[in-house]
């Protein structure tokens, strides 16, 4: 490939790119009150959210149903054909139906939003011909700009479909905010993977068997380099008599004191009031902490006492958990 075909490949991806980017502004800049009117249909879903769509628009519609069930929303993907041939059992009158339809007359659809109709379920449309068959059946239709597809010929769904995945985005993104769903809520529905690990407290991180890196203010330092190297964890923390956390030591404060090393003690040499996390914190939020301190080690402080240590954790052993 010679360098001038490779420059033309490049200027037709950026076309492909700036043509599709400009579908989505005109996409936000027509979101109106159906689009508030589609949202509340789905949050008020007392079953499921049944999505459908046929060819490339039934692809998105697979992703928004997963879109929507990942962030709270019970949903998944009816194929309009497969509906004409019993599955529309799976329609019940607590559903509601997102039908996706670029032409908004697609023959396949007709049987699904006819069921659905017939049993009395809202349908929300997205298309982008507003007199279209699918929009006037529906109870509520958001119509997507006319914009050309990025092709050369302008017939292959590019800009249409990649319009659609933004609006069912911002679909399910409205509604999970129109239900409140929390942080919790997701870790619950995302408990493996990358996702997953990053919502998990830091608790899961803590072994009960590693021996805590402890000292008293009066130790002194040779003890507390032999304390430090011997946990391996690279930093100790100072408790008082009952055990609460009153500072940490850690690789730069030896380095610091160096010079005072064969008469400092402990509490000479400690970071007073230390930073800390409490006990189910998520690990995301942990290592937001710790990057935004610029520091490496951190204590998990007991949810019941929070002057008391459970564990310490490494950025490093957080971040290679992920």
């Amino acid at each position: 490939m010679n360098i001038a075909t490779r420059i033309s490949s490049i200027e037709s991806g950026r076309r492909v790119i700036e043509q599709e980017a400009s579908g989505l502004n005109a996409l936000s800049v027509a979101l109106d009150e159906n689009f508030s009117a589609a949202v509340r249909i789905v949050a008020a879903t007392a079953g499921r959210v049944i999505v459908t769509g046929i060819g490339k628009s039934g692809h998105i519609a697979r992703k928004i149903a997963a879109t929507l069930a990942s962030t709270g929303t019970p949903a998944f993907f009816v194929h309009p054909a497969e509906a004409s041939h019993g599955d529309l059992g799976m329609l019940k009158s607590v559903d509601s139906l997102v039908v996706l339809s670029n032409s908004g007359a697609t023959v396949e659809l007709r049987a699904i939003v006819g069921h659905a109709r017939q049993i009395g379920i809202p349908i929300v449309a997205m298309a982008s011909k507003a007199d279209s068959p699918i929009v006037r059946q529906s109870t509520v239709a958001i119509c997507l700009p006319r914009m050309a597809e990025a092709c050369p010929v302008k017939i292959a769904p590019t800009t249409s479909t990649t319009m659609m995945l933004a609006l069912g985005d911002a679909l399910a993104i409205a509604v999970m905010e129109m239900r409140g769903t929390s942080r919790t809520d997701l870790m619950r529905l995302h408990p493996g993977g990358n996702i997953g690990w990053k919502l998990m407290p830091v608790d899961t991180l803590l072994r009960s068997e590693d021996p805590l890196p402890l000292v008293r203010p009066t130790t002194g330092m040779r003890d507390v380099v032999l304390e430090m190297t011997s946990t391996g964890k690279g930093a100790a923390g100072v408790v008082d008599d009952d055990g609460n956390l009153i500072g940490i030591i850690t690789d730069g404060d030896l380095r610091r004191s160096f010079d005072q090393m064969l008469i400092a003690t402990a509490g000479d040499v400690m970071t007073r009031n230390p930073i800390t996390v409490p006990s189910g914190t998520p690990i995301e939020d942990a290592l937001t902490l710790l990057s935004e301190a610029a520091i490496t080690v951190v204590f998990v402080m007991s949810s019941e006492n929070p002057r008391q240590p459970l564990g310490l954790l490494h950025i490093h052993s957080m971040a290679m958990s992920l």
